[in-house]
């Protein structure tokens, strides 16, 4: 159980930086709209990819470094294109409106999915680093740590998802998404680009 603390901080150290997935819970939580859905996503796929981790899949990705190509390139091709949307929401922001259409579940869960296992970072960071880590605890401390770093991501997810109507006051200015709008895009083209230059 000692393990349980060192997998938590691990995870939390890894998971707080900005990122597509932080930003669009952030996004969701502020519109209010499929926040259980995001949340539950983000943080089933922590686990699975904990585990996967842990289980030895970051040997088998070693293994094939081809594999890690394919899903560097095309997950960069993902966080250029959710940039683009960005600049082009910047360009027209729009203040928080109760009475918006909601975006469909099947739209949400797509995009969240696609934040999620299309980024290679987490797999770098969550199958390999993390999963590599807890194989250090021994046979059982390892399940410890893989416990540790899921319960780090749903307090994280459920932190961002929920807390972000606490800022929602301040969402509620066009001027506000605008610079939201425009910081996102340009994490996202330089993630994009971290990944294309190795």
């Amino acid at each position: 159980m000692t393990s349980f603390l060192p997998g938590f901080l691990t995870m939390a150290s890894l998971i707080v930086a900005i990122g597509a997935q932080n930003a669009y819970v952030l996004r969701t939580g502020l519109a209010r709209h499929h926040v259980g859905l995001v949340v539950a996503v983000c943080a089933v796929s922590d686990a699975v990819l904990v585990l996967a981790g842990v289980l030895g899949i970051g040997g088998l990705v070693t293994a094939h470094p081809g594999l890690l190509t394919v899903v560097r390139w095309v997950g960069a091709a993902y966080l250029v294109g959710f940039g683009v949307l960005s600049l082009r929401n910047a360009r027209h922001p729009k203040a928080l409106d109760a009475d918006e259409a909601v975006p469909s579940r099947n739209g949400v869960l797509a995009t969240v999915l696609a934040l999620t296992w299309l980024n290679p970072h987490v797999y770098l960071d969550t199958v390999l680093l993390v999963g590599s880590l807890a194989n250090q605890h021994g046979p059982g401390g390892r399940w410890w740590f893989a416990g540790g770093a899921a319960a780090a991501s749903l307090a994280w997810f459920t932190a961002l998802g929920y807390g972000a109507r606490l800022v929602a006051p301040l969402f509620a200015r066009p001027a506000t998404w605008r610079v939201l709008d425009v910081a996102i895009a340009l994490v996202m083209f330089t993630i994009a680009a971290t990944l294309v230059l190795g």
